[in-house]
């Protein structure tokens, strides 16, 4: 063991014993901050304990799983330490979230496999998004000047034009990425669902853009007496989602039930072949009828009641983080995106994201002289300027409650503000300082942006720091 992991060894090895040994162990893996254990008996953790050890951010149980915050970089040491010291095999973050999802609901299980899905594409997406953001600010008139950079420079319009294509990429193929990713995360072979992904946008289908605009006749065929519309599915997240399911199912039936003689081609030849059926006369039209009236649903909120809406969205988003159900909301932003051209999401999840850095900021007023109190006060509020708040939420707000509340209030406000001045991004996947390369020119959009953040972030420092010198609230806790 090198010595840049040796330092790590009297932090784990408490660790281990204070969960309960070796044996209480089912589980484990790492996320971006924090190590993720399953354990047999949860009644044998001391998180308190947990939680005074060195390196240690902060502690909590969620659901079934023991999640100890150590900060992005030393948590994959300290894994590396835990799995020695465990002797226990390499466990990818789905292994470990399937462990915990023997232990959950159906609803919980659900959730959680939607949440799984958007997981693996997000870094795909996050590239895109950034793209998009560096080619806006390079094709958008007003950010520097009257004139858009391209114009005033022609010679890097070779350039942009580049980058556009590049960052578009993505959402040509969104659906495809979809099925694969939700096919392997319900057990099925992936190799199946790129195959229903490239059938749903098959170029001789009708674009399905083209036809809900009129530009394109839908050509109709027969099958066993029902008429099928051949559109393909340009947009078709909440489908795509539904095939990844329905393909895993059929793969894993027909893989147990075929002889193995004839099961190498028969398996996939019937999968293939009854998911397309299924795609076309069943699935699809009900996934369309859901995507559309989610959609709908959202810009009836916005359009019908206006300011209540972004208050209400705002304010609870970082709870929603909180449960793990945030990733299935990138499902919304990609229809809305596809729908529309624009997202209004992502500017008030970013001002849910700065309520709560914030409330650090005011957390850190208040206990400043706390060197630990400081240490992770600090790196939590560098985590949020990047977009991830899940070490001030964990390390400190949902600890001590009342800078989640204010963080959530300050967000609430920020979300007006986000309401009444129309800004909108152009793409999705990235908040706080890196959001501002995606946010939407119209209308002074990224200066509103900059004050809707720091609105949502003096705010919550201003209520976390009010609150804590008029009530005086303990910190043991």
């Amino acid at each position: 063991m090198s010595g840049k992991l040796q330092k790590y060894e009297p932090t784990v090895k408490e660790v281990i014993r204070l969960i309960g040994g070796k044996e209480n162990i089912q589980g484990a893996a790492h996320c971006a901050t924090r190590l993720r254990i399953v354990t047999e008996d949860q009644d044998k953790i001391s998180v308190k304990d947990i939680e005074q050890l060195e390196f240690v951010k902060g502690a909590f149980i969620a659901g079934d799983q023991l999640q100890i915050i150590f900060g992005a970089g030393t948590v994959n040491d300290v894994y590396k330490v835990f799995q020695q010291q465990a002797g226990m095999d390499d466990m990818s973050l789905s292994d470990v979230k399937g462990a915990s999802a023997k232990k959950q609901n159906a609803f919980q299980r659900g959730i959680k496999a939607l949440s799984d899905v958007f997981v693996q594409i997000i870094p795909g997406l996050l590239a895109a998004a950034l793209l998009m953001g560096i080619t806006g600010l390079l094709s958008q008139p007003g950010v520097f000047g009257e004139q858009s950079v391209v114009d005033m420079f022609p010679a890097i319009t070779g350039i942009n034009r580049f980058i556009q294509i590049m960052s578009t990429g993505i959402f040509t193929i969104l659906p495809l990425l979809v099925v694969w990713s939700a096919t392997k995360r319900f057990g099925g072979n992936p190799v199946l669902g790129l195959v229903i992904g490239a059938i749903m946008l098959h170029p001789d289908l009708g674009n399905a853009y083209a036809v809900a605009s009129g530009d394109v006749d839908a050509e109709m065929i027969n099958i066993l007496g029902l008429n099928v519309e051949l559109v393909g599915f340009q947009g078709g997240i909440i489908v795509a989602l539904l095939m990844g399911l329905v393909v895993a199912k059929l793969d894993n039936f027909f893989t147990r039930v075929v002889p193995d003689m004839i099961k190498l081609f028969l398996a996939p030849f019937l999968t293939v072949t009854l998911s397309g059926l299924l795609l076309f006369i069943i699935v699809g039209p009900i996934g369309r009828f859901l995507a559309e009236g989610l959609t709908s649903s959202l810009l009836w909120a916005t359009e019908n009641l206006g300011v209540v809406g972004f208050v209400i969205f705002a304010g609870v988003q970082q709870v929603i983080v909180i449960t793990g159900l945030h990733h299935v909301i990138g499902a919304v932003e990609a229809q809305l995106i596809a729908d529309t051209g624009l997202n209004f999401i992502m500017p008030l999840m970013s001002v849910a994201l700065m309520g709560q850095g914030g409330a650090v900021l005011g957390y850190l007023y208040l206990r400043w002289h706390d060197k630990k109190a400081r240490q992770i006060g600090i790196s939590s509020f560098g985590s949020i300027l990047f977009g991830i708040s899940e070490p001030a939420l964990f390390g400190i707000n949902v600890r001590y409650k009342f800078p989640l509340i204010a963080g959530c209030l300050a967000s609430a406000i920020a979300g007006a503000y986000v309401f009444f001045l129309n800004i909108n991004a152009l793409g999705f996947g990235a908040t706080a300082v890196p959001g501002i390369a995606i946010v939407s020119t119209t209308g002074g959009g990224h200066l509103h942006y900059v004050i809707a953040n720091v609105a949502a972030l003096a705010l919550g420092a201003v209520f976390t720091a009010a609150y804590g010198k008029v009530k005086k609230p303990s910190f043991d806790v």
